[in-house]
């Protein structure tokens, strides 16, 4: 079966020629290529220099088709996208002419025009994704016009989490992000991580406002002293417009703030088995962060807040901790809690993780073949 993806994921050339993509997503098509005859993946070729958080795409039946860079929310770049409709359609058609099935990723601003162009003009089979808080009480107006546009047309969009009047064709999906090899490094992570005097701590993923970076300064800033005495580290795992900033408020807290910038797959494990609570305070709407799994899976419990489809999978003092107020004070609330844990009480929230299993490629293959493509 040939398989054609159509996304905004940013992708890059690079000095040597080749092309790279967004690391998550890249990551996703190599584990999929495998079961299919080839996988066209249509989607944004940058003409700036990559950042780090890329990666190469490793099977050979994966083919890249660019869409120029679109996106954005200035009155110009809105424009971009309508002067570049016809141009994108064109592509878009080319690449599914000799395809057996499509997968378009929303919500992206093409989107707002390729749902209803494949849903009217393509007998393909196909599916779509959201990979937005299909929840959201008040998206953005795009979002909120491919959310309707998905729930009207018939065929299959996989969504995070479970929601109340949740129409059959739209599926819950977990996105995955572990191998197999990761569940039983995991495993063996958890049968030897314990309490320690010291605690480490971390967050990865971009380093701004809504994704909590600040409330994560702020909470540990007004730690007692003696509290602040069992920080171990507090590493920061990833980049943005805001770091610099960052890195100033956290200088003189009396914490070991550690600011990576962004780390390979493996590197970001290495800082989960040595951390032992993971955060995300964010107010950033999303579905479910992938970062909660993988750190999960190598027992540094998450300490996060209730967004999307988050409280799904993390329940509060069973297998981690709910934020009830996105502030620092609601996290510092929940550091207090911490400190009071003993090893027992930290064995029972590792060991209740069954929910990463649910996020392997292996199982999200399984039921792409059988739920969606049968």
């Amino acid at each position: 079966m040939k398989l054609v993806i159509i996304s905004h994921t940013e992708h890059y050339k690079t000095s040597d020629g080749d092309i790279v993509g967004w690391s998550p997503t890249v990551n996703e098509i190599n584990h999929l290529a495998p079961y299919f005859t080839s996988i066209t993946h249509v989607a944004m070729l940058h003409d700036t220099k990559a950042p780090k958080s890329v990666l190469n795409y490793s099977e050979p039946n994966v083919m890249f088709v660019a869409l120029p860079a679109l996106g954005g929310t200035s009155v110009w770049s809105k424009l971009k996208l309508i002067l570049h409709l016809p141009k994108v359609i064109s592509i878009v058609r080319k690449a599914l002419k000799d395809a057996d099935a499509f997968q378009l990723r929303t919500p992206t601003g093409i989107g707002v025009f390729l749902i209803p162009y494949l849903s009217w003009f393509s007998k393909k089979k196909g599916w779509f994704k959201y990979a937005g808080n299909w929840n959201q009480e008040r998206p953005p107006f795009g979002y909120r016009l491919q959310r309707w546009m998905l729930k009207k047309q018939s065929r299959f969009v996989t969504i995070n989490g479970r929601w109340d009047n949740q129409t059959k064709h739209c599926l819950t999906f977990e996105n995955p992000c572990l191998t197999e090899a990761d569940l039983n490094e995991g495993s063996e992570t958890i049968n030897q991580k314990q309490l320690t005097e010291k605690l480490n701590f971390c967050f990865v993923g971009r380093l701004e406002t809504p994704k909590g970076v600040g409330r994560i300064i702020n909470a540990f800033k007004t730690l007692s002293e003696v509290q602040k005495a069992r920080v171990g580290h507090v590493h920061l795992v990833g980049d943005g417009k805001e770091k610099l900033e960052f890195e100033s408020r956290a200088k003189d807290s009396g914490i070991s703030f550690i600011f990576h910038g962004y780390m390979d797959r493996e590197a970001v494990f290495e800082i989960y088995k040595t951390s032992q609570f993971f955060l995300m305070p964010t107010s950033a709407s999303e579905g479910f962060p992938k970062v909660i799994a993988e750190a999960a899976n190598f027992a540094c419990i998450p300490v996060v807040s209730s967004v999307s489809a988050i409280a799904q999978y993390v329940e509060h003092e069973k297998n981690g901790f709910i934020i009830a107020s996105v502030s620092s004070e609601g996290l510092k609330g929940e550091l207090d809690k911490i400190f009071s844990l003993n090893n027992v009480d930290y064995k029972k929230l590792i060991d209740n993780n069954n929910y990463v299993e649910k996020f392997t490629f292996k199982h999200y293959t399984h039921r792409i073949l059988t739920e969606i493509l049968s």
